[in-house]
């Protein structure tokens, strides 16, 4: 799935650096707000992944870096504070926040064809 259909599908608002993945195909999600679990599960294939949480502050932003996570929607109607949307920029992270809950916006996202964390890179 290519940014702007992820965009589109999620209601997005408030997107920065969306021009920078216009050319990736994403395939998988992880959602959740607790960034340890997202250290956890996620060992590979973060450049094909997008990262939706609730957790709006620099921290999401540095798990997503680590991991190589080039995507991080904020869901809930939530948004980061403007020293935070820096880091995003200086890391070339694309964000966005739609208004959805997680539970939906995962419902959305795989019901057009992405999938969670794949089973053979735990």
């Amino acid at each position: 799935m290519k940014i702007k259909e992820l965009y589109s599908l999620l209601q997005g608002q408030e997107g920065i650096n969306l021009e920078l993945r216009e050319d990736v195909d994403y395939s998988y999600v992880f959602a959740g707000d607790l960034m340890s679990d997202v250290l956890a599960k996620v060992n590979d294939s973060g450049s094909k992944m997008i990262l939706l949480t609730g957790l709006a502050n620099a921290q999401s932003l540095r798990t997503a870096e680590m991991l190589d996570i080039s995507v991080v929607v904020l869901v809930r109607g939530k948004t980061f504070r403007e020293e935070d949307l820096e880091v995003a920029k200086e890391a070339n992270i694309t964000c966005f926040t739609t208004d959805m809950l997680m539970f939906e916006a995962c419902g959305v996202l795989y019901s057009n064809g992405l999938n969670g964390v794949p089973d053979d890179i735990n």
